[in-house]
């Protein structure tokens, strides 16, 4: 059987067998929730509660600043005892809510009414998702209700569901496929509504069998009047990034600078579809959500439920401590997550895991000069020379930067992996990229 893929990209260790196989269990909650006011890409929300406040779970707490934002709600019951500046994903010293918990949970443990959805308008879900601070899970952050919302004069005819996770390490969208593939399918029918349209694809890499077989079974168990389809995928990375995801699927190229809308589609990570259909049929908000604690060093790896808010040092405590100090800590995947330099830096929204590795599992060296072997021409999904533009980037030579299309990048790795030099390809082009956004704005 073919399975669909695109140009380009690498073959890293999956790792997945640490967690591949654990099933949902749910991190104790935390004394101490510290809950950023910034968990999602453009301006934070700001805080509408004041220390000594009386919260309940799932709560408003910080009220969406704009188009580009999110609402942020209280991830537990309790008090609170300081807003105040702590070490979060998006910054050294960004403002947070911290809440003692205590008192009663009104979701948790409890069988949540479900609402009919079906005779709502667009406009009535639109809104229950902005209002439940819904935004991308997959990591991207971005605010999920500006996302469904293209401009009118850029008609949407697909709707894509990225269940691939080709990030190594990670099972949480895995383990959710094959848990709970009824809430998803009721999670895309409602985005199809938002949307105005019947058609969706979930993409699956096919080293997810368990996944493709429970929706596949669903949606053959049911009658639904929209037309949605798995797509099974092959599996290489970065098979989850948008522009590829869409050509594997659909066979349709983003254009340089453009958006998936300009083809016609809108891509949502399969979780972010999960938490759709929680605001909407549930009227739940987004104060928790799953993911992967994984790394050979952490005593009792698995998929979780956490809090929006628990520290990485009390992920650490309820998965069983670590074995030894760790050499690095990211969240997220490997190839695309971000490391921290704290325990102290709590889960967000767009937390999908957390991973440690050991000292022995990082290479830490020098990098050499181009040998101009163009392997990183050969994976780059982008279609880019990644050894010309940093180059160019070495030398300042901007003029000859810009127009070689460096904001194509997705930054997925692939070009650094494969370099017999090492060079931090992708890092250098990034660098690029915030200097012209910077140039452009003045």
């Amino acid at each position: 059987m073919a399975f669909n893929t695109f140009i380009g990209g690498i073959h890293p260790p999956e790792n997945k067998h640490l967690t591949e196989d654990k099933a949902f269990s749910n991190l104790s909650i935390p004394q101490l929730c510290y809950i950023p006011m910034q968990q999602h890409v453009g301006k934070p929300a700001n805080p509408i509660v004041e220390v000594g406040d009386t919260v309940r779970e799932g709560q408003l707490i910080g009220l969406s600043d704009g188009y580009i934002s999110a609402n942020v709600h209280a991830s537990v019951p309790g008090k609170v005892v300081e807003i105040g500046r702590y070490p979060t994903l998006y910054s050294k010293e960004g403002v947070c809510v911290v809440i003692e918990a205590q008192g009663a949970f009104s979701t948790s443990g409890k069988i949540l009414d479900e609402e009919q959805w079906e005779s709502l308008t667009a406009l009535d879900l639109i809104n229950r998702v902005a209002e439940a601070g819904i935004v991308g899970l997959g990591g991207a952050a971005f605010p999920t209700h500006v996302k469904l919302q293209p401009p009118r004069k850029r008609q949407i005819d697909t709707l894509i569901v990225n269940g691939s996770e080709c990030e190594p390490y990670l099972t949480v969208d895995d383990m959710l496929m094959q848990t709970h593939p009824s809430e998803i399918i009721e999670g895309v029918r409602v985005a199809l509504k938002i949307l105005g349209i019947t058609q969706a694809f979930i993409g699956i890499e096919k080293n997810k069998p368990k996944a493709i077989q429970a929706l596949e079974e669903r949606l053959t168990a049911i009658s639904i009047p929209e037309k949605i389809t798995v797509a099974p995928l092959k599996v290489k990375y970065p098979q989850g990034a948008e522009k590829q995801l869409i050509h594997s699927i659909l066979k349709r190229n983003v254009p340089s600078g453009g958006l998936p809308m300009d083809v016609h589609v809108v891509v949502q990570n399969v979780g972010t579809i999960f938490a759709i259909r929680e605001a909407v049929v549930l009227r739940k908000p987004l104060f928790e959500r799953f993911i992967t604690v994984t790394g050979e060093i952490v005593k009792k790896p698995g998929n979780y439920k956490a809090r929006l808010g628990t520290r990485i040092s009390d992920v650490i405590e309820e998965c069983g401590g670590l074995t030894e100090k760790p050499g690095k800590i990211i969240m997220g995947g490997p190839m695309c997550g971000i490391a921290v330099d704290t325990i102290e830096i709590p889960v967000v929204k767009g937390t999908s895991g957390l991973l440690f590795l050991k000292n022995e599992e990082i290479q830490v060296s020098q990098y050499r000069p181009c040998i101009r072997c163009g392997r990183c021409v050969a994976v780059c999904p982008a279609g880019l020379m990644p050894f010309e533009l940093v180059n160019a980037i070495e030398k300042g030579r901007y003029d000859l930067v810009e127009p070689s299309n460096p904001f194509d990048c997705i930054m997925c790795g692939s070009c650094a992996y494969c370099c017999p030099s090492k060079r931090p390809l992708n890092h250098f082009i990034r660098m690029a990229q915030e200097k012209l956004h910077k140039k452009h704005k003045q």
